[in-house]
């Protein structure tokens, strides 16, 4: 991963059954960060995964 957020702004997010938080990859675009989270949501797994911006501050629902 790359850790300039000017070329990678749209964070995974993946929250656990204990309310841990965890950046999961930095993407390009939000298109291709939704598209990840979705394919890991696919998996069935009990997991929250949701898709930010890097300075945006987002509230797992």
């Amino acid at each position: 991963m790359n850790d300039s957020g000017a070329e990678l702004p749209w964070l995974v997010i993946r929250q656990d059954d204990n309310g841990n938080r965890y950046r999961v990859g930095r993407y390009p675009s939000r298109a291709e960060a939704e598209k990840v989270a979705a394919s890991l949501e696919d998996h069935g797994h009990r997991q929250l995964y949701w898709v930010e911006r890097i300075g945006q501050t987002a509230t797992a629902n």
